[in-house]
């Protein structure tokens, strides 16, 4: 029974601390923000001592009563309450040594000490102690309970004040935000209206800056404008005195194109009359005109069987002494003379041969066929007449001829000619002709014919006629065809010309005022040398080229003679090189025959055939030229 009772006594005072704790928590939990107070602390009633029962020899340990410390009850967000000591409740005393009696220490030394299990009072006495402690808190539990209550209604109606103020807050708080975002919007526009205000003031900165600049140019172009208004004036006044003038000059103009006109005219008339003279000229000097020329010796003196008249310079007479054959004494002297067109010394030059010819060479651009050619025994001086050396003072017939021939056809462009030249470059070897302007390959050489067309022209089949504008053009055709040219050394020359070399320049002009065409060919021909074969010594090739030479160069006299004695058959086709010249060599040409004559004594001989040849070709008389004209 004892026991029953200390168990529920001991059970009371604990539930009841538990609810107070309990309550206290409630009260935190309820209470938002209460007052922080701090309780005053009150001193803890002592409780007197319980009797120690003594059981046998042995007291009880003095329970050593000890004050609870003070402990600050805090509630979130209030203050600070001090609970003080409960009354009744002991201090639970510590024995200092070994306790005697009825009181065990507790184990571990923890906390107060543990009563025997026959020590009831003493339990009983420390569950009352308990209880009144508890009770003392359940007081002070409820007091500030009380206290908290109160505190929590004041919290409560602050905080209703402080919400009804906070939804206040928050109302101004919107009209707050919401003026601020319209005093943004003004700003933006502020600052937009600033930018546009800014940017104007600039625009009319620079425009009252144009402005001034152009007010400036105003008053310049106004000043420049009455200058120019002036200036009109006077131009005005200017052109009128400029057009009656003008139409004065346009009077003036008139009648010097009119002037101009008929001195065309007249220089045309001029022209045609020049040529028709000239022709006239030629003709009186001879359709065939031959020329002699005598070359220098080598040591520059002047051979003694040659003699030139000192007053006639178409004179020449060749004088030999030879021994008597009826026994008299005395060895005779015996002269052969002969007259030509004209003679030419050891001693004239390359100009003044060829200033002889040029009118004949102007003929070729009046439309007239000319040839001129170059006849002798070898070492004469034939090509050297013809083809001359690489300068100017010692050029040939055939680099002047086409030299005169572009300058004149320029002069004549002021006349409103247009002339077009094709040159030609034809060997005749062995009676075989070769092209002298081919570049190809010698193996692959085409074959040559002459043919004669139907208006008599005579063409070559496989020729290069090569169109040529300057006369650089003809010059270069002139050094090809020397290197492609056959010679070779003989008894005579040790550089011989072993073919017949033919250069023709076709000449095409033409007058589209006056209606005038005119078409001829230049001719011009170095032949081989015409010494005899026992004269040159010439054996195995030579011999047959020699052969060759003489057979054409006799040809030549035939048909010379033929149309000196006006036959009516011409053996043109009895060699190529009469075939090829027939068109010169015929009625409708100006011909020119070069003799060449060596100066040496032993070449009297073949001097003197040459002569014999030449006075020959200088009696002929052939039908009188006519111009190729349309």
């Amino acid at each position: 029974m004892s026991n029953a009772k200390e168990n529920s006594v001991s059970r009371l005072p604990v539930m009841s601390s538990k609810r107070v704790l309990t309550a206290s928590n409630s009260l935190e939990n309820h209470d938002c923000q209460p007052a922080q107070k701090k309780m005053r602390k009150e001193p803890e009633p002592t409780k007197p001592k319980a009797a120690a029962t003594i059981i046998g020899n042995r007291r009880p340990p003095v329970a050593t009563t000890r004050a609870p410390a003070a402990k600050s009850v805090r509630v979130a967000g209030a203050a600070t309450v001090a609970a003080g000591p409960s009354r009744g409740v002991l201090k639970q005393a510590t024995a200092s040594t070994v306790p005697k009696g009825g009181a065990v220490p507790k184990a571990g030394g923890g906390g107060g000490t543990r009563r025997h299990a026959w020590d009831l009072k003493g339990k009983v006495s420390d569950m009352e102690g308990k209880i009144a402690n508890y009770q003392g808190k359940l007081k002070s539990a409820s007091l500030e309970n009380e206290q908290l209550k109160g505190s929590m209604a004041q919290k409560q109606l602050r905080a209703a004040e402080m919400e009804q103020e906070l939804q206040r807050l928050r109302a101004q708080l919107s009209d707050y935000e919401k003026n601020q975002q319209t005093l943004l919007a003004v700003q933006d526009e502020l600052e937009k209206t600033i930018s546009d205000k800014n940017t104007i003031q600039r625009d009319l900165a620079n425009l009252k800056a144009k402005f001034t600049v152009m007010e400036t140019l105003r008053e310049s172009q106004e000043v420049e404008l009455q200058t120019l208004k002036m200036k009109l004036s006077v131009q005005e006044s200017t052109v009128a005195r400029l057009q009656t003038s003008l139409r004065d000059s346009e009077e003036q103009v008139r009648s010097l194109m009119e002037t101009v006109a008929q001195q065309k005219d007249d220089i045309h008339a001029g022209e045609m009359e020049r040529r028709q003279l000239h022709n006239t000229i030629q003709e009186l000097k001879g359709n065939i005109r031959v020329f002699c020329r005598v070359r220098p010796l080598v040591d520059g003196g002047l051979s003694e069987h040659i003699q030139l008249s000192t007053n006639d310079n178409k004179m020449l007479a060749l004088a030999k002494t030879e021994e008597s054959h009826v026994g008299r004494a005395g060895d005779t002297q015996k002269s052969y003379n002969f007259s030509f067109d004209r003679v030419f010394g050891p001693k004239a030059s390359q100009q003044e041969v060829f200033d002889e010819i040029s009118l004949l060479v102007q003929s070729a651009l009046d439309g007239y066929n000319v040839c001129c050619f170059a006849y002798g025994q070898t070492g004469s001086g034939k090509t050297f007449t013809m083809e001359g050396d690489d300068t100017e003072e010692t050029m040939g017939v055939i680099p002047r001829a086409v030299q005169q021939m572009f300058k004149t056809a320029k002069r004549l462009e002021e006349q409103g000619w247009q002339f077009t030249f094709t040159a030609s470059f034809v060997e005749i070897y062995n009676e075989t002709l070769r092209d002298l302007l081919y570049t190809g390959k010698a193996n692959k050489r085409p074959e040559h014919e002459i043919r004669k067309l139907a208006n008599n022209d005579v063409t070559v089949t496989n020729l290069t006629y090569q169109k040529v504008c300057s006369e650089d053009q003809v010059l270069n055709l002139i050094a090809l065809a020397k290197q492609n040219r056959s010679t070779a050394q003989t008894n005579l020359n040790d550089r011989s010309s072993r073919s017949h070399s033919v250069f023709q320049l076709a000449i095409e002009g033409g007058n589209a005022g006056r209606d005038i065409n005119c078409k001829s060919t230049l001719c011009l021909v170095d032949l081989a040398g015409s010494e005899r074969m026992l004269k040159s010594q010439s054996q195995g090739e030579r011999f047959k080229e020699m052969t060759a030479i003489n057979s054409s160069l006799s040809n030549l006299g035939i048909v010379i003679t033929a149309l000196a004695n006006k036959e009516n058959y011409i053996p043109y086709r009895n060699s190529k090189l009469t075939y090829l010249l027939q068109g010169c060599l015929g009625g409708n040409s100006k011909t020119l025959m070069f003799v060449n004559i060596s100066p040496e004594p032993d070449s009297f001989g073949e001097t003197l055939n040459s002569l014999r040849f030449a006075s020959k070709v200088n009696d002929c008389v052939i039908g009188t030229a006519t111009a190729n004209r349309k």
